[in-house]
């Protein structure tokens, strides 16, 4: 149930998709992999939102080069764990959320231990075998995953739901080599709002996801194009899921 403070909090997007949307996006329970850029964005929207529960996992420390995009945190945080500083931010801007926040490095080992019980998972990373590793846990539980990507002013979004979409490997059967990558913040916050967007509309059963589309995003000439993707037989991934 909506308390009368969530029904006047959430007003705006009830007029939507009305009170049993919102309901379900208080149960619904949401892991966010990687609380840098792409993570400071899904999750102070998912929390705007009324997602009822959150899992933010990062092992990383606050960087004066981080705050250029990474609206999480502050001057005041840097060399503060941002799990830390992600929880507090999440909670204070919506205290009728649970928040949780884990300082680990997601390995081979313990993805699926974080992932837990959790519906949803969102691939807010910055490396390709982590993200490998996401995939693999949604093949495994059997939920979705919604990737987001980004390079300067070209970034990518996807929805991947298992045994019905290709997957994150179908897509990318190699890593690209990784390096460190030019960002610009406010595109950053492009991406990952569309990320959390598929999140809500997903929970919601509304609108067309980004199913079998690889959504590109061209910030700098100002132009998205949406590329189909497919199945590959020979994924590892979806053979074993």
């Amino acid at each position: 149930m909506l308390s009368e403070k969530e029904l006047e909090r959430y007003e705006r997007q009830i007029r939507m998709f009305g009170k049993e949307g919102q309901e379900k996006l208080k149960k619904a329970k949401v892991f966010i992999g990687g609380a840098g850029g792409l993570g400071s964005s899904v999750s102070l929207y998912l929390a705007a939102a009324g997602i009822g529960r959150i899992r933010i996992v990062d092992h990383d420390t606050v960087k004066l080069s981080n705050l250029n995009r990474q609206i999480l945190y502050a001057e005041d945080d840097l060399g503060k764990r941002k799990y830390d500083c992600a929880r507090e931010r999440l909670k204070r801007l919506n205290p009728n959320i649970e928040v949780e926040a884990f300082g680990e490095t997601i390995n081979g080992k313990n993805v699926n231990k974080l992932v837990a019980d959790f519906d949803l998972i969102v691939d807010a990373l910055d490396n390709f075998p982590t993200r490998y590793l996401l995939n693999r846990a949604a093949h495994v539980k059997n939920i979705p995953l919604f990737h987001g990507a980004l390079e300067g002013f070209h970034g990518q979004v996807t929805t991947i739901v298992p045994g019905q979409t290709a997957c994150l490997r179908c897509i990318f059967p190699n890593a690209p080599v990784p390096s460190a990558v030019p960002v610009v913040g406010s595109f950053v916050g492009v991406i990952g709002c569309i990320q959390a967007t598929e999140v809500i509309k997903y929970i919601n059963g509304i609108g067309k996801l980004l199913e079998n589309k690889l959504l590109m995003v061209d910030g700098l000439n100002a132009t998205i194009e949406e590329i189909e993707v497919q199945k590959s037989p020979m994924c590892e991934d979806c053979r074993r899921g």
